[in-house]
């Protein structure tokens, strides 16, 4: 398989991919946050660090550290795109219109990145790199949605201890 072909499938499996995850990110809005769903999608994730395993994979020492600045860079627009909400007595991720446009723009730097620098690193190496990256932006993400949750939770608990009883006149 020439690399040509292979940057094109790995490029058409992103976008797959990438749509996959807006399609379930804004199916989970409309059920209640849990600290599972919180903190398994990186657990999950991190066997990805298997791929490491394979040396084609491993990028450079200066692509690995700005695969990780750009990830955190990233994870700060997800950060501030992720609110939690009380509705019926639970925890709701609060839907933001910007979030879908955040993850289209983030999948389209990520397909443009990969086609500009596609003939210069390997395909492997670019997995690698990208994988990096996405990892990078999902864990300060997820901390600071356990944070946010935690908060909004406690808030809940505090309410269920004291009700506020509406007063007929």
């Amino acid at each position: 398989m020439t690399d040509s072909l292979l940057l094109l499938l790995t490029t058409i499996g992103a976008l797959f991919m990438g749509t996959m995850a807006m399609i379930i990110r804004l199916k989970a809005t409309k059920k209640p946050a849990t600290v599972k769903k919180i903190i398994l999608p990186p657990l999950f994730m991190s066997t990805g660090f298997l791929m490491f395993l394979y040396e084609p994979t491993i990028p450079t020492t200066i692509e690995v550290v700005f695969a990780l600045l750009v990830g955190f860079g990233f994870s700060f627009l997800l950060i501030r795109t992720s609110k939690f909400e009380i509705k019926e007595n639970q925890i709701y991720l609060k839907r933001s219109k910007a979030f879908i446009f955040i993850l289209t723009g983030l999948l389209l730097l990520r397909v443009a990145f990969k086609m500009i620098i596609g003939d210069s690193v390997s395909v492997e190496e670019l997995g690698g790199m990208f994988f990096l990256l996405a990892y990078a932006m999902i864990i300060p993400w997820r901390v600071m949605m356990y944070r946010q949750f935690k908060e909004v939770e406690a808030q809940l608990k505090k309410q269920a201890k004291n009700p506020i009883v509406p007063v007929e006149t």
